[in-house]
C-alpha cells in the first residue's frame, strides 16, 4: 500500500519513534494540508475515514500498531478514541 493515506501515516508515525503516537487527526491535517491547502481549515474532516482505513491494513499488515488507551489492541473491529504508533521492529 503506497497511497497517500499510508505514506502520510507511516511518515508521521516513523518521525514520533517506538516510544511515541500519533493521532488519526494529525494525519488527516496532514493529508488536508497536502491535497486541499485551500480548502479552509476543516477540510482535514473529509479525509478522516480514510485516514482510519489506512490504518487497519497498515496494523493489519504489521507495519504499525493501533492504541487504544495506551496499549495494543487488535485492528479488527476498533472503534473510539485511538492513537497510531510504528510497529516494533522484527527479527528476520
Amino acid at each position: 500500500m503506497t497511497d497517500i493515506y499510508a505514506s502520510t501515516i507511516l511518515a508521521l508515525a516513523q518521525t514520533a519513534g517506538r516510544t511515541g503516537s500519533i493521532s488519526p487527526t494529525d494525519a488527516a491535517r496532514a493529508v488536508a494540508a497536502a491535497l486541499a491547502p485551500d480548502d479552509g481549515p476543516d477540510a482535514w474532516h473529509r479525509y478522516l475515514p480514510p485516514i482510519r482505513r489506512a490504518a487497519d491494513l497498515l496494523a493489519r499488515d504489521g507495519q504499525i500498531e493501533i492504541l487504544r488507551k495506551g496499549r495494543p489492541v487488535d485492528p479488527i473491529g476498533v472503534k473510539g478514541v485511538i492513537r497510531l504508533r510504528a510497529a516494533a521492529p522484527t527479527d528476520s
